[in-house]
């Protein structure tokens, strides 16, 4: 899927049925499926009461003009804070960002397609041949090895040399951490501008004070040309090597190459045909890998005596469950890089990372350490969380380092939706406050029973008795979207468990 969307870009039609993905689908030798949806994308679009009046169907309709649109960047430390190019200059001076840019960055699994890169590199040529430098250091991460292989044979990788760009791997690199970032131990204010999709504090490069905006990649490529976070390419000129000034012109791109995409190889590797002989051997001592065992199932009982690990306040991402960077090292063996768990969540109670209060000891220590010393007393927890918890990239270590050192319930005010559907495939209970300001009754020294999971059911709201320190009492309400097959997820202790539990039937 992350090829997928690298390779075509941003095409996505409001509706349903895309032109332009049967196009790409054409391109990419995947006629028979262009035709199988041709053949229903009558049921892939709006139907025509939709079209005539939206906003009886949708609970908002955005309309835009594209005559009147300029380009935008994105952020910093956010990337829905929007700010048209032409007013970033005063914003930037206003909130004390650094206007001089570090680094431009394009590419990873977005806004790396063939096109994207073919409109950057149309920037690029124009700085060549206008004599320009960039004054950022530039970088490009093509969207996968077939991207790579065809913009490199087009020509298009030879634009972005002649500027001395760094050409990283396809892969995720600098989006989430996985480059050797000179300097950026020194943990400095700073700027960088990319077209990644998420721009969260020490993602790019573990330093909390880089400050990373998002953009397209043509705009990453003018940006870092200037070096100037405030440059407006649609006004602004810039000085060349001969002291002249010269204006950029609007970038332009192939949608598709015209001979093709082209790979020699894509690095897919079929499975064995019978992989009943198939064995993995890994050291024991391995710090990087390890095999996965699968997770206890639901005994059937309600859960009682639920301790609070910690209630987070604010924005928790995917990065503050479950930090990228150098932890990825560890990606392969879950017991290790369980050690970030929630480290970057802002506890409610004091504000503060990675501090939280061990109901065991009345002392406040890491957020994994204090997790690990319940699940070795058998004691269950639960994770409680404010709006859109799980925001960002679709990490499954976000919800499987939780459900590995022992949580058992997440509850919070609303789930960013791929990562409470993470949360149900790891046999985790995904719960929404009925009543939003139930959060505040939620106390630091809270034990939680619930009280009718037994009947655990769609569209069964599930009640927890929140028992404070006082003797006091707070009952919950809280609401689920489970389906029947997610439930069964939850009793088998995972989706995985009862996958197999099913081909072994």
């Amino acid at each position: 899927i992350c090829n997928m969307g690298a390779e075509i870009g941003a095409t996505t039609s409001t509706f349903g049925y895309d032109e332009a993905m049967e196009r790409y689908l054409r391109a990419t030798d995947r006629a028979e499926i262009a035709d199988l949806a041709n053949g229903i994308k009558e049921h892939l679009t709006g139907d025509d009461e939709v079209y005539a009046n939206p906003e009886q169907y949708f609970d908002q309709v955005i309309e835009i003009d594209l005559s009147t649109l300029s380009p935008h960047v994105n952020g910093p430390f956010t990337p829905d804070l929007a700010t048209p190019v032409a007013e970033m200059r005063e914003k930037a001076v206003a909130n004390d960002w650094p206007t001089k840019v570090e680094w431009g960055l394009i590419g990873s699994c977005t806004n790396s397609s063939y096109e994207d890169l073919s409109r950057a590199a149309s920037i690029a040529q124009q700085a060549v041949d206008k004599g320009l430098k960039p004054k950022a250091e530039f970088g490009i991460n093509p969207g996968s090895e077939q991207v790579r292989y065809t913009v490199e044979r087009d020509g298009i990788l030879d634009v972005f040399e002649k500027l001395g760009t760094t050409i990283f791997t396809n892969a995720c690199g600098p989006c989430i951490g996985q480059w050797a970032r000179a300097g950026a131990d020194k943990q400095e204010k700073n700027t960088i501008v990319h077209s990644f999709n998420r721009n969260f504090a020490k993602r790019a490069d573990g330093n909390p004070n880089t400050h990373a905006f998002v953009t397209s990649p043509e705009m990453v490529a003018a940006i870092a040309i200037s070096g100037d976070l405030g440059f407006n390419p649609i006004t602004d000129t810039l000085i060349n090597d001969k002291g002249e000034q010269v204006k950029l012109n609007p970038p332009v791109g192939d949608e598709l190459p015209s001979k093709g995409f082209d790979v020699e190889d894509p690095g897919f590797q079929a499975p064995a045909a019978d992989g009943s002989s198939v064995q993995i051997n890994v050291a024991e001592d391995s710090k990087r890998l390890q095999l996965l065992a699968g997770f206890a199932p639901w005994d059937g009982k309600n859960i009682t005596g639920a301790r609070l690990l910690i209630k987070a306040q604010g924005k928790c991402t995917t990065d503050h469950i479950s930090m990228a960077g150098p932890w990825l090292r560890f990606r392969g063996h879950l017991d290790n890089i369980a050690d970030n768990t929630l480290i970057g969540a802002v506890n409610a109670f004091n504000g503060e990372t990675d501090k939280v209060k061990s109901q065991l000891t009345g002392e406040y220590g890491p957020v994994p350490a204090t997790q690990r010393a319940y699940k070795a007393a058998g004691i269950p927890t639960i994770v409680v969380g404010d709006h859109n918890y799980g925001e960002g990239s679709s990490r499954e270590h976000a919800a499987m380092q939780p459900r590995h050192l022992g949580v058992r319930a997440v509850l919070v005010k609303s789930f960013a939706r791929i990562h409470e559907t993470n949360l149900k495939k790891q046999g985790m209970l995904a719960l929404t406050f009925a009543n939003e300001s139930d959060y505040d009754k939620i106390l630091e020294d809270d034990t939680f029973d619930f009280v009718d999971l037994e009947n655990f059911a769609p569209g069964k709201p599930l009640t927890i008795v929140a028992k404070h320190a006082d003797g006091s009492e707070d009952l919950i309400s809280t609401n689920h979207t489970y389906n029947d097959s997610q439930i069964d997820w939850f009793k088998a202790g995972s989706a995985l468990n009862l996958i197999k539990k099913q081909n072994n039937a």
